[in-house]
């Protein structure tokens, strides 16, 4: 199972990434999630503390390591456009609850040079991530699909859009499915997050077609108070674990 998990800020998308990862994780399966969002959180929600977060290096700030694998450097405008990296998951994740976490970082553009070399390594190291066969893999992303290459995209099971009851979600929602199109990824799922009722489901099954919709996760205090806190969801809202676990079965139907 490779999936990757989209939506625009806020909306919850790390909350099911990393309670997908504790589901798959507790049945025994070999399980990486890699974190591709610049506001790098996963960690948190997957159990570890902040300070474990923090002393998390991600891919893209490792100089050495990208030098080493690309053969980039100062004097060296030369450098590898498919370096080897199929070791990094295993080597560079960080195990919690039985998820490995692989925090991939983001390039800043902004006054730093050529980037190059930094795409190219992040670029081929979510490639390698799609060709685990027996691994369940979980990429928890940004907005959009711009930075996938097509070899990346085209070999997941599923791309999973969290929406929650508004218009700016929805128009999201549109886009990925647009740029996921144009690439040549035709499986575009929704998962809709924060429902306090039927008129909110009513809302996104009104403007997401059926087939297209995975399932609900209603609004809950117990998510909001273990994001307040730095705790896992899967740890203290057993209601969100039992929603996301079918939400888990539909997707499995679905491949």
């Amino acid at each position: 199972m490779k999936v990757a998990i989209t939506g625009k800020g806020g909306v919850g998308k790390t909350t099911l990434s990393a309670t997908l990862a504790r589901l798959y994780a507790a049945e025994g399966r070999t399980v990486l999630c890699a974190d591709v969002d610049p506001d790098a959180n996963l960690g948190l929600a997957l159990g570890l503390t902040e300070e474990e977060v923090n002393a998390i290096v991600p891919i893209s700030k490792m100089r050495s390591l990208i030098e080493e694998r690309t053969g980039a450097t100062k004097d060296n405008l030369f450098y590898k456009l498919n370096p080897q990296v199929s070791d990094i998951p295993d080597a560079y994740a960080k195990e919690v609850n039985g998820v490995k976490l692989l925090v991939m970082g983001t390039v800043e553009t902004g006054g730093s040079g050529c980037v190059c070399p930094e795409h190219v390594m992040l670029k081929a190291i979510l490639s390698s991530l799609s060709f685990r066969k027996d691994d369940v893999v979980i990429m928890d992303m940004e907005a959009g699909l711009e930075h996938l290459g097509r070899g990346t995209a085209s070999v997941m099971d599923q791309f999973i859009v969290v929406v929650e009851p508004g218009a700016r979600s929805i128009q999201t929602y549109q886009k990925v499915k647009q740029l996921a199109a144009d690439i040549g990824v035709h499986r575009v799922r929704v998962v809709g997050n924060k429902v306090r009722g039927e008129a909110d489901r009513q809302f996104i099954e009104s403007r997401i077609p059926a087939e297209d919709i995975l399932g609900f996760i209603s609004y809950n205090a117990e998510v909001i108070d273990a994001d307040r806190n730095g705790l896992s969801p899967y740890d203290v809202s057993p209601k969100a674990v039992e929603e996301i676990r079918e939400i888990k079965n539909r997707m499995e139907e679905s491949r």
